[in-house]
C-alpha cells in the first residue's frame, strides 16, 4: 500500500520491480486490495506499453485505502475545527491553518530568489519537512520548474471541509520560495497527490530592463499584477523616436546614397 501511495498510479510490472516479486504474486496482492476497496485500476495509453495501442493498467489507492494510513484523528480534528469556526469565525480558522503549516516548515531556510538552484533546494527542503510530518512528499523537475508532490495527507478529510488548510500551505510555500506557486491537484479534491508547481524563472540582468517580477510569469498573472508594462512603454517610446522627423533614422533616410 505504501508503494501505491507514494508512486501511484503505477503498473503491476513496476510494483514487481520495486518489491522484487513475480508479476503473478503482484497481481494477487493488487486484486486483494481492489476487492477490499483499498485500490483501484485505471486504463491509460502511455509510452512503453508492451503492445502498441493497448492501454496499460495502472493501480492507485482509493480514499478507503488512504484512510488506513494515518486518519485516526479525522473525526476529532474536524469537530475541533468546526468549534473553532463557531467561536472565532473564518479568521480564526485561517490563523490556525497558517500556524499549523509554519510549525511544519518553519525551519526551512527561505530561497535566494536570484538563484534557481537555491529555489530548487528550498523546494527539496520543504518536501523533507512535509515527509517528516507524514505527508510522504517528494520533488520532481517538470519543464521549466519543479513540482512538490505530497503523496499522502494526514488531514485530507478535514481539508476537504476546511480548504483554508490547503491555502495556507500554498502561501507558506510561496513565501519560502520567493515566487508564485500553483496548486495543480489536491488529495482533498480526490486527486492521487497534492501537487504544487514551482516555476524556476530565468534570472534577469540590469541591462535587460526586466525585474524578477517580469520574468517567468504566466500571461494571466502578469496582467493581474501589472507587470510587463515596462517593456511596452519602452517599445512605444522607440517607435515614437524612430518616427520623429528629426530622428537619426529619418535623417539617414534623407541623405543621398
Amino acid at each position: 500500500m505504501t508503494l501505491l501511495l507514494e508512486e501511484g498510479p503505477i503498473s503491476a510490472t513496476q510494483v514487481g520491480s520495486r518489491l522484487g516479486i513475480s508479476a503473478a504474486g503482484v497481481r494477487r496482492h493488487l486484486d486483494a486490495l481492489i476487492d477490499a476497496g483499498d485500490a483501484r485500476v485505471t486504463m491509460t495509453s502511455r509510452p512503453g506499453a508492451r503492445t502498441r495501442g493497448r492501454p496499460a493498467k495502472l493501480f492507485s489507492l482509493t480514499a478507503h485505502g488512504r484512510s488506513r494510513l494515518g486518519h485516526s484523528y479525522d473525526d476529532l480534528a474536524g469537530a475541533a475545527m468546526r468549534h473553532l469556526r463557531e467561536i472565532g469565525g473564518d479568521d480564526a480558522v485561517r490563523t490556525f491553518a497558517r500556524r499549523r503549516i509554519q510549525s511544519i516548515v518553519g525551519d526551512v531556510e527561505p530561497a535566494d530568489t536570484s538563484s534557481q538552484q537555491s529555489v530548487s533546494e528550498t523546494a527539496d527542503a520543504i518536501a523533507e519537512a512535509l515527509t517528516e510530518s507524514g505527508f510522504a512528499a517528494s520533488t520532481r523537475p517538470v519543464g521549466n520548474g519543479v513540482q512538490i508532490c505530497q503523496h499522502h495527507c494526514p488531514v485530507s478529510h478535514v481539508a476537504a471541509e476546511f480548504p483554508e488548510l490547503c491555502t495556507a500551505e500554498r502561501e507558506a510555500f510561496a513565501d519560502l520560495l520567493g515566487t508564485h506557486v500553483q496548486r495543480l491537484a489536491t488529495i482533498a479534491n480526490g486527486d492521487c497527490a497534492c501537487t504544487t508547481h514551482v516555476p524556476l524563472r530565468t534570472l534577469s540582468t540590469p541591462e535587460s530592463g526586466n525585474t524578477d517580477d517580469d520574468v517567468g510569469v504566466a500571461p494571466s498573472d502578469a496582467a493581474d499584477s501589472g507587470t510587463v508594462h515596462h517593456d511596452r512603454t519602452a517599445l512605444d517610446s522607440a517607435r515614437t523616436t524612430s518616427s520623429s522627423p528629426n530622428s537619426p533614422l529619418d535623417r539617414l533616410r534623407k541623405e543621398p546614397a
